[in-house]
């Protein structure tokens, strides 16, 4: 059944935002965005008469619970909105034959490789957000095992709240700032991110199996510390930037060391090309200049 109207949760969020702007360049797509108002994935109870409402051919999850540290304490509402509502979506979705796009994180994995995590790696989450997702992953392919999966890790965009804006802002009030330096990762550019799903639907529709977990992160690994250095350079700001270890900055949930997504699957099978993080980045800090 060809896609063509699309249902996307999460419409004020990074992703969903992206997503909402690339849109308006897509007229042979229908889009309906839902934000927490119009559709809350802590109510999982409302998602069936809403989505049978619209009636869609695909629906694309960009909701998350995505508050790390808090997430140790709001167990009950992580696990609803990471778990449940996957879930949930799944298995609407699957009864009404309706496609399913859910993303999820690096967080899932230990950080504990040495090597860039493949989309088959075993699962061994270290703190209750990414075990959450893990869950929500797993159910949702029991529920409906053709939905599509995204893994994707250290999320920023013009939009919404995320490491760019805040270092920005904190480089601009203050003369020194302390950086994570020893957690290595691939950042993502919201927006490469929503061009590549689309991408994805795009094959979809011309008939190519899509299906199970993919991971998607902009090109080329750095650190935090890296990162906000190269804020600073692309702001012109002159904050000192100081690199710290993890073990200085000690949070209520514990973070990977590595968090590298190894993202060939993805580019293999769309037979897409991911920008570097670098340019993702320029390309980000030129829409807030």
């Amino acid at each position: 059944m060809a896609i063509k109207k699309i249902l996307v949760t999460g419409a004020n969020g990074q992703l969903g935002w992206e997503l909402s702007q690339l849109a308006k360049t897509l007229p042979a797509y229908e889009f309906i965005f839902l934000d927490r108002r119009q559709l809350d994935l802590a109510q999982p109870a409302s998602f069936e008469a809403i989505i049978h409402t619209i009636a869609p051919d695909l629906i694309i999850n960009t909701a998350a619970y995505t508050a790390v540290d808090k997430a140790e304490t709001e167990k009950e509402l992580a696990n609803t909105i990471n778990t449940i509502a996957v879930q949930t979506l799944a298995s609407i979705a699957k009864k009404n034959k309706i496609r399913f796009i859910t993303y999820s994180t690096d967080y899932v994995f230990n950080g504990q490789s040495t090597t860039p995590y493949l989309p088959e790696t075993k699962l061994a989450p270290i703190n209750f957000y990414g075990q959450t997702k893990a869950n929500g992953e797993q159910l949702a392919l029991q529920e409906n095992p053709s939905s599509i999966i995204i893994r994707t890790s250290w999320v920023f965009s013009s939009h919404g709240n995320n490491f760019v804006k805040t270092m920005m802002r904190l480089m601009k009030e203050r003369a020194e700032l302390k950086i994570v330096g020893d957690q290595l990762g691939r950042p993502t550019y919201a927006k490469d991110l929503a061009i590549a799903t689309i991408q994805m639907v795009d094959a979809l529709n011309a008939g190519k199996t899509i299906q199970g977990i993919y991971h998607y992160a902009n090109q080329g690994e750095t650190t935090w510390y890296d990162f906000a250095s190269a804020i600073k350079a692309n702001a012109g700001l002159s904050c000192n930037i100081v690199a710290i270890t993890t073990k200085e900055f000690p949070t209520p949930a514990i973070r990977p060391t590595y968090s590298v997504l190894a993202t060939d699957k993805i580019e293999n099978e769309l037979g897409i090309v991911i920008p570097s993080w670098e340019i993702a980045l320029k390309d980000c800090m030129q829409i807030l200049s």
